[in-house]
């Protein structure tokens, strides 16, 4: 089999940088009047691991009730941007001009494009009128994962393959002014944009994809995901969350692990979504590390939020810039299905 190489990582976020303290002054003017319980739901912002963000407009901007072709509007504004950004940075770092790309695979769930962000990209890149084009919907925040693993196993199906991943999320763009439940509270408290890019070959030097594969737990399409509602996308989050991390991940990430003739014990360092803090508490509990033990993680939720899909591929770059030669690196995430996404890279 032709071993898929990681070539570079990049990232991208929009303009507008906000402090936790803003968005908790946001909620409660939006939401004291109307909520009877605020007082008891407004520790969430402080509770959520969050310091700062970046959003696709202005925290103000949420202050009146919008309608999804607005936020739609946004959406493929911003998202076109981003990717942009993060895919000429990638192709730089790797000293390769977008006509060397053969695959564009695309991960976005907060949004709808048709024609895809792929392809709205063809007009402000020199991709080749022949690039394969995959988007990928729904896969929520495992999507950073499980799209890793779909473009290394598109890079392994030829030598010299050159695929470009591309995952953009405006999380914060699910806000819903009308909403006044607890799971729109939590995902104020959480979520920020941001896009990222990861170029992969088909063999040569370079970080291997050395393994990857997913999870999905019966009967869980409950906990995570999203309903359609009348001014946009609803969020899905179940309690159960934290408690299915400590009970099942461990079990299922040696499953994984083994089909690869590995342990625990290989791995030097985990990429993981954070999800939150409660999920990141969860993940250190299940995988046997020390209270604070996904730092990485942590920096990332604390200093961006949870940009479902990107969050993950930002830590992975903040690890390959702290330098990560010789080490064995398990990336993983959690997302709707219920699913939890793996991937294994080797320096």
């Amino acid at each position: 089999m032709i071993t898929p190489r990681l070539l570079s990582v990049a990232t991208a976020v929009p303009a507008h940088r906000i402090e936790q303290g803003e968005v908790l002054a946001h909620a409660r003017r939006i939401f004291e009047d109307r909520v009877p319980d605020f007082a008891r739901l407004a520790p969430v912002y402080g509770n959520a691991g969050v310091a700062t963000r970046y959003l696709s407009v202005p925290l103000g901007w949420f202050e009146t009730p919008r309608s999804w072709s607005e936020t739609s509007a946004v959406y493929l504004r911003t998202a076109e941007d981003l990717l942009v950004e993060a895919a000429e940075r990638a192709l730089d770092r790797a000293g390769l001009g977008p006509d060397r790309v053969d695959t564009l695979v695309t991960v976005s769930s907060t949004g709808i494009a048709t024609p895809s962000l792929d392809a709205r990209l063809l007009r402000r890149i020199g991709f080749r009128a022949d690039v394969k084009r995959m988007p990928l919907f729904g896969l929520g925040c495992a999507g950073g994962v499980l799209g890793l693993g779909r473009a290394a196993q598109l890079a392994a199906a030829r030598e010299g393959e050159t695929v470009l991943l591309l995952v953009v999320e405006l999380c914060s763009l699910t806000f819903r002014w009308r909403d006044a439940g607890k799971s729109n509270q939590v995902a104020t408290a959480l979520f920020g944009d941001g896009a990222a890019a990861v170029l992969l070959r088909g063999g040569g030097a370079g970080m291997s994809v050395a393994a990857w594969g997913e999870h999905t737990w019966p009967d869980s399409l409950d906990v995570m995901g999203w309903s359609v509602e009348e001014d946009g996308l609803g969020v899905i989050f179940s309690q159960r969350i934290p408690e299915i991390v400590r009970r099942g991940m461990r079990a299922e990430t040696d499953r994984f692990l083994a089909r690869h003739d590995l342990t625990l014990a290989d791995i030097d360092l985990f990429a993981c979504h954070p999800g939150g803090a409660k999920v990141a508490a969860a993940l250190e509990e299940a995988y046997g590390l020390p209270e604070g033990g996904l730092r990485t993680s942590r920096e990332i939720l604390k200093n961006y939020g949870n940009m479902s899909a990107a969050t993950v591929l930002f830590v992975l770059d903040r690890m390959i810039e702290a330098g990560t030669s010789g080490r064995r690196i398990l990336v993983q995430a959690l997302g709707p299905g219920f699913t939890a996404g793996f991937a294994v890279l080797e320096g």
